[in-house]
């Protein structure tokens, strides 16, 4: 049986529930309506081992080394040099730190330096939007409601939509065990150091809390050691994989994002209410 395409598992799906829209225009066009969205995105998921990428009509992803030693400059160029044949007009990414109007707003603690003020723009020479990886991640799942996402990998990504508004979050710096903040105990080294057991019990923990504290009508797990749970807490159920690149693509077909050009500058912001990132 013929494997089915990314665009036929929906993974290029566009704007989200109450935002469908057919996409008309170019990239090159500054407005941030979902009338605006360009014909073929390239997604970038930036982690803390890894950074994936996908383009509009390609099923599998590609990947290229992250780390310390990553810094923007270097980024791009691999991710240029592994997207060869890859035709896009426009790219999504997602930053594991905060992300604002012109792009990074902190330097991520897992990788090398000279992210904030960097022009990614110019580097890729097309339009681009930025949002937290995790609120990308969180945008490629939601099915609607009030939802908790909770990613699961180098550290603890967090984010939450509620009624069309997206809310990157930092729920790793709260305190958890022994003092620590959580993203270090249900990071990767956390999971190692405490063990898959306590590890189970404190995600648990953790999931019941902002269960409660947000309301939420359910919770979304990804990242990689989302599989280290054996039984998921009521309430609860495993990303697709693919998430991050569904959010991705969807990104674009939203009001109200900045989009940043090659002169560095941000799209004006749109009026429309109907869905926000913060």
């Amino acid at each position: 049986m013929k494997k089915p395409t990314a665009r036929k598992r929906g993974v290029e799906a566009g704007a989200p529930k109450g935002q469908r829209r057919r996409a008309n225009g170019g990239a090159g066009k500054r407005g941030n309506g979902a009338g605006d969205a360009p014909e073929n995105v390239l997604v970038v998921d930036i982690g803390g081992s890894k950074v994936k990428m996908l383009a509009t009509g390609h099923a599998a992803p590609r990947r290229i080394a992250s780390g310390p030693d990553l810094t923007p400059e270097r980024m791009v160029k691999a991710v240029l040099n592994a997207c060869k044949g890859w035709s896009f007009d426009a790219v999504s990414i997602g930053y594991p730190g905060l992300a604002g109007a012109q792009g990074p707003r902190s330097e991520p603690g897992n990788l090398g330096p000279g992210w904030v003020g960097y022009n990614f723009a110019a580097a890729f020479k097309r339009p681009v939007r930025i949002i937290n990886d995790a609120a990308m991640q969180a945008l490629g799942t939601y099915e609607g409601g009030r939802m908790v996402f909770l990613g699961l990998g180098t550290g603890l990504g967090s984010a939450l939509i509620a009624q069309n508004v997206i809310i990157p979050l930092e729920l790793g710096a709260l305190p958890a065990r022994d003092g620590l903040p959580l993203g270090e105990v249900l990071g990767r080294k956390g999971l190692k150091r405490i063990g898959k057991r306590a590890w189970r019990k404190e995600l648990a923990r953790a999931i019941e809390q902002f269960t409660v504290a947000f309301t939420a009508d359910y919770v979304v797990l990804g990242g990689g050691n989302a599989s280290v749970l054996e039984k998921l807490p009521p309430g609860t159920r495993i990303g697709n994989n693919l998430a991050a690149f569904r959010g991705g693509f969807r990104l674009w077909h939203l009001p109200d994002v900045p989009t940043l050009s090659a002169e560095g500058e941000a799209a004006p912001q749109s009026a429309s209410t109907r869905w926000r990132v913060i």
